[in-house]
């Protein structure tokens, strides 16, 4: 059984140059642990060992929340090439372990949109992986969709990651316990994971797929908490003013990964909403920590038929990246 992980993080000494010139302090939420993860910079023998360790065949890696999006636009845009082109030459010297998500500086769309073309077409990515803001702005807004355009026409997939939340809503839901707690409650515990699914669902209301209904969005952690809300979320059906009802956006349009959440309980719940059809492996690296073939693991003792097994761990992934548009 080949198992591909598709939320894998990587991060690289220039990436973190600018994160520290924009925010010196480094006081956003989980910025400093993130600057202090050398694993984040690994992309050579040790990140290997560590997949071999998890049982994970294959990597799709891909530049770790907040990547070029909180930058100055003219920063991001000068550094989205050199990010995807040291991701890529790390898929070369690892090939079959290593592929890749592109970086994209998604405050500029128009240039996003070349770079992924570029990074499909030259560079041989299977996407791009975004986060669910771009300096503040949600990616619903009418600006970005050169971006989803560009995917579409690739056809290949956005994987859409969390990522802070902005800072009014930081104040107003995530703060009053100090430390610790607030970052948790404002990023991997919960504020991360609503603002990703409600950016989601935004897309979708936004006609953003009516307008595109080729494009293939991926969401980690079980679909970010909206999936679990797919039969409360059918209310808005009869007022958005969309071709097809919300859910079936998520049964035709969405994957779900489960993002280094390790629970068959979240599989099952998954498997009777969307269908084994639509569902993938992440583990979620290196914020996420897999030891001992527990990826592996996972998968192969989920209560689930050997053909859903299979479906999960590499069919429906190399089912997708198969209609990639590369030339």
């Amino acid at each position: 059984m080949r198992l591909y992980g598709l939320e894998e993080h990587f991060a690289t000494a220039d990436v973190v140059a600018a994160w520290r010139r924009h925010d010196p302090a480094l006081a956003a939420p989980m910025m400093s642990r993130a600057v202090a993860s050398a694993a984040l910079l690994d992309l050579g023998e040790g990140r290997v060992a560590a997949m071999d360790d998890a049982g994970i065949d294959t990597a799709v890696l891909s530049l770790t929340t907040p990547g070029l999006q909180d930058l100055d636009p003219a920063e991001a845009v000068a550094l989205q090439r050199p990010t995807n082109d040291v991701l890529a030459d790390a898929v070369g010297r690892f090939p079959g372990r290593f592929r890749g998500f592109a970086a994209l500086a998604t405050s500029t769309p128009s240039a996003a949109a070349d770079e992924l073309r570029r990074a499909v077409t030259d560079l041989g990515f299977d996407g791009a992986l975004v986060n669910a803001n771009s300096r503040g702005q949600a990616l619903d807004e009418f600006r970005f969709w050169d971006i989803f355009e560009a995917a579409e026409d690739l056809r290949a997939p956005v994987y859409l990651h969390p990522s802070v939340p902005v800072p009014a809503v930081t104040e107003a839901y995530y703060r009053r316990f100090g430390g610790p707690v607030d970052e948790l409650l404002a990023t991997g515990t919960f504020g991360w994971h609503y603002d990703a699914g409600l950016t989601a669902l935004r897309l979708i209301v936004a006609g953003v797929f009516d307008r595109f209904p080729g494009l293939r969005l991926i969401l980690g952690h079980w679909g970010e908490v909206v999936l679990f809300y797919l039969d409360r979320v059918a209310a808005l059906d009869a007022v958005a003013g969309l071709e097809r009802p919300i859910a079936e956006y998520f049964r035709t349009n969405v994957f779900i990964t489960s993002g280094g959440i390790a629970s068959h309980r979240y599989l099952r719940w998954s498997l009777e909403t969307v269908g084994a059809d639509r569902i993938m492996y992440a583990s979620d690296h290196p914020f996420n920590r897999e030891y001992g073939g527990s990826a592996r693991r996972f998968v192969a003792t989920a209560p689930i038929s050997d053909a859903d097994r299979a479906r999960i761990a590499y069919e429906n992934w190399e089912n997708l990246i198969a209609g990639i548009r590369r030339r």
